[in-house]
């Protein structure tokens, strides 16, 4: 099993749910202590929305997913690990909440740290 470095969750958004993307990330940075990435207006890398990316160390997981399952307010969520493969990261590790996306795989192939 690849070791896990952290966790991403792209939170995504578009001009209707910004303030409520804006305020769930925050809520998350204030309340476990996450860092809270900018609010991308427009899509950034393979995520095909505007977003905003938390990322978080392994021992917050159990905390911070079973809160953002429970108060995302119905916005699409990628929570994925960070292995140092993006590619494998953005699919075969990848965990949605709400809608499925599409990614822009191709920005991802052979992609690893």
């Amino acid at each position: 099993m690849a070791e896990i470095a952290g966790y991403h969750a792209h939170i995504y958004f578009d001009e209707k749910t910004f303030d409520q993307a804006r305020e769930l990330c925050e809520q998350a940075r204030d309340r476990f202590g996450v860092s809270m990435g900018r609010m991308h207006r427009k899509p950034v890398g393979p995520h095909p929305r505007w977003s905003c990316l938390i990322a978080f160390s392994p021992d917050k997981f159990g905390a911070v997913v079973p809160w953002l399952a429970t108060n995302r307010g119905g916005l699409a969520v990628l929570i994925h690990p960070e292995t140092g493969n993006d590619y494998k990261d953005h699919t075969d590790h990848a965990i949605w909440m709400g809608t499925m996306l599409p990614l822009d795989l191709a920005k991802l192939q052979g992609r690893t740290l």
